[in-house]
């Protein structure tokens, strides 16, 4: 059930209009389109018809700020690869439910900054 609603909630976040900047992403502005990095081009790529750079920008800042640069490689795959995603979910290694567990806050954070 918990990978419906990260899916869900990445699949809003293409479908929602945003802004923010690396350092604080609640402030809208222009800075959004320059934030680009694995998630933005995961984003960019996923076949979402909504997804854009200013969009896909705000989950990028959003990133910055809640992952870490190997988080946001490993995430970014879940875009192209949905499955992947559900077999972190469940897996039982310490580590897959470390990671799961800030994908998930990363998700949420998103959602409510981007939308």
């Amino acid at each position: 059930m918990r990978i419906t609603l990260a899916i869900g909630v990445l699949g809003t976040l293409v479908l929602a209009g945003c802004g923010g900047s690396r350092t604080d992403v609640s402030t809208r502005g222009p800075y959004v389109a320059s934030a680009t990095g694995p998630i933005s081009r995961a984003c960019l790529v996923g076949g979402r018809d909504r997804a854009n750079p200013v969009l896909c920008g705000c989950i990028q800042a959003v990133a910055d700020v809640r992952l870490s640069g190997r988080e946001q490689r490993r995430g970014a795959r879940f875009f192209s690869d949905p499955h992947s995603a559900q077999e972190t979910r469940q897996s039982d290694r310490p580590r897959d439910e470390a990671f799961w567990d800030e994908w998930t806050g990363f998700a949420d954070a998103a959602a409510r900054t981007c939308s």
